[in-house]
């Protein structure tokens, strides 16, 4: 039996975590706004330090790219090398593209001969590995999802419309068109529907290269909104984490939800 024992396997619990030692998954496109025709190059990467590889590659398997019209891209060239995965994509269409990196499966630990055992894999898998006298077992439904946004020309937003599943970003403001010194407004769901008082942390990049992560500390409302402010130009990791007892399919018993989107700030 083949477990998914992968990079995927601790992909929820990564997303739940900003502090300054924890590891970061993230997209890195060469230019959010763009002209049609033109190529953009991404980089996925889990890291320390933000937008900068010191860790391990990120997974492309889960990747969904929206185009403008609606229709599901496929990624060129796509690579994995050390440190990063990398793909390309032409922006052959007017408009605005989602790039989105989509994890869900169970996670399952238990205690077993006085060890304790964690695995991603199916319903089944996860049956088959866990021993009839496995003690403490816990099965979480883990969604994950990375993402970032490009616009070729004029902004849109039939790519952005949200899928109604896990946490997603809906945006008032477009997420390709935010400026230094402007305040932008989005709304944070929850399976479609607005996430009332939820925390979120928001990043500057390039941590590496100062002392203090300099994050930002969010709330939304009780509608779902939150507003930034944005302090200088430069790219931004914007992240949310929830877990929850509701909404759980058996056998799992917990639902672990991830977020992390990845904005460029122009200067004025």
């Amino acid at each position: 039996m083949k477990l998914r024992a992968t990079l995927g396997l601790s992909a929820g619990l990564l997303l739940a975590a900003s502090t300054a030692s924890a590891h970061k998954l993230w997209m890195l496109p060469s230019a959010t706004v763009a002209t049609q025709g033109q190529w953009v190059t991404v980089d996925a990467a889990v890291s320390n330090d933000l937008f900068y590889f010191n860790h391990r590659p990120l997974a492309l398997d889960g990747l969904q790219i929206t185009a403008p019209d609606g229709s599901k891209l496929s990624p060129q060239s796509v690579h994995t090398g050390h440190f990063r995965s990398v793909f390309d994509l032409p922006l052959e269409q007017k408009g605005s593209y989602r790039l989105a990196l989509v994890m869900d499966g169970l996670l399952a630990s238990w205690e077993a001969g006085g060890e304790s055992k964690r695995m991603r894999g199916s319903q089944a898998e996860i049956e088959a590995a866990v021993p009839k006298d496995a003690k403490n077992l816990r099965i979480t439904h883990s969604t994950s999802r990375v993402e970032t946004f490009v616009t070729a020309g004029a902004p849109d937003t039939k790519a952005l419309q949200p899928t109604g599943h896990g946490i997603e970003l809906k945006p008032v403001t477009h997420p390709n068109d935010l400026y230094a010194g402007e305040t932008a407004s989005f709304v944070l769901l929850i399976d479609g529907q607005p996430a009332a008082n939820q925390p979120l942390t928001l990043t500057p990049g390039a941590t590496r290269y100062r002392n203090s992560q300099d994050e930002q500390k969010l709330n939304t409302n009780d509608w779902g909104e939150f507003s930034i402010t944005w302090p200088a130009p430069g790219m931004y990791w914007l992240n949310t984490s929830v877990e929850q007892d509701k909404n759980v399919s058996p056998p799992a018993t917990m639902r672990r939800l991830g977020y992390a989107a990845t904005l460029e700030v122009l200067a004025p």
